[in-house]
C-alpha cells in the first residue's frame, strides 16, 4: 500500500509541477476557517483531473493530532537554503528564478542569483517588481506550502536529517510569494489559513496534500476536513 500510495504521489506531483484519534483542539479548527471557499469558474479539465488525484490522495492522509511543537528549530530541517539538485544555485534562487518573470541574474554567464524580476503572486493576485536587496528582497519570500513547523508537528520529528532535508528545498513544496502574506500565513495549515486569492485555493490545498502524501506527513481532522470541502468543490 505505500508503495502505491508513493506512485501516485509522484504521478501527481508530476503533473502539477508542467495533493483515528483527534483533540478536542483538532474538532473545533474546521469553524475556524474565516471564508473556505474556492473560485472554481476557470479549472480546466487537467486541473480538476489533477485535483481529482489529490482527493485520492488525501484520503490515505493519516488524521491524528498535532504532537507538540517541542524542540522544533528550522536548523534540523536545513541551515538555510541548500543545493539539492547541485546545479550551482541555492533553493530560494531556483524558486525565484522559476516562478518570476523577465528574471535578470547577477550574472549573465551563469544565470544563479537572481537581481530582479516580475512576480504575479498566487496568494494575493497582486504583481510585484522584485528587486533583490537588503531592503527589498523580503517583498518577495519563499514560501514552505506545509510549512515546517506544522511538519514537525505532524511526522517530522522521526523523520531522519536526509529526509528533513528534502522536504525543506523540495521544489514541490516551495513557492515564491508575497512576503506580508507569507508572515500572515506563519505554521498555519488549512483549517486556520488559505490564501486570499480565492482562484488559488484549489491549487494550493491540492500542494500540500501532495507534499504530505509525499513525505508521509499526517493531517489533524479540522485540516483535513478542510482541504477535502475544498477539492470536492475543485474537481
Amino acid at each position: 500500500m505505500q508503495l502505491l500510495r508513493r506512485a501516485i504521489s509522484f504521478a501527481l506531483i508530476a503533473s502539477s509541477l508542467a495533493l483515528t484519534g483527534c483533540s478536542t483542539l483538532d474538532s473545533i479548527e474546521q469553524y475556524r476557517v474565516p471564508d473556505a471557499q474556492a473560485d472554481t469558474t476557470h479549472n480546466s479539465a487537467e486541473q480538476r483531473a489533477s485535483y481529482a488525484g489529490s482527493l485520492e490522495l488525501l484520503a490515505d492522509i493519516d488524521v491524528k493530532g498535532r504532537a507538540p511543537k517541542t524542540g522544533y528549530e528550522r536548523e534540523k530541517f536545513s541551515k538555510g537554503w541548500k543545493d539539492p539538485d547541485r546545479n550551482g544555485c541555492d533553493a530560494r534562487n531556483d524558486i525565484l528564478a522559476r516562478d518570476l518573470e523577465h528574471v535578470k541574474y547577477k550574472s549573465a554567464s551563469k544565470p544563479c542569483v537572481v537581481l530582479s524580476g516580475t512576480f504575479h503572486d498566487p496568494y494575493t493576485n497582486t504583481t510585484i517588481n522584485f528587486v533583490r536587496g537588503q531592503k527589498t528582497s523580503t517583498a518577495v519570500q519563499i514560501d514552505h506550502v506545509v510549512a515546517l513547523s506544522d511538519a514537525w508537528q505532524k511526522g517530522a520529528q522521526r523523520w531522519d536529517q536526509e529526509a528533513r532535508f528534502e522536504f525543506a528545498n523540495d521544489p514541490l513544496n516551495l513557492m515564491a510569494s508575497d512576503g506580508p502574506t507569507n508572515a500572515a500565513k506563519g505554521d498555519k495549515d488549512a483549517a486556520t489559513w488559505l490564501p486570499p486569492n480565492k482562484s488559488f485555493r484549489c491549487e494550493y490545498v491540492s500542494r500540500q496534500t501532495q507534499v504530505k502524501a509525499k513525505y508521509g506527513a499526517w493531517m489533524t481532522k479540522g485540516e483535513h476536513d478542510a482541504i477535502e470541502r475544498i477539492l470536492k468543490a475543485c474537481v
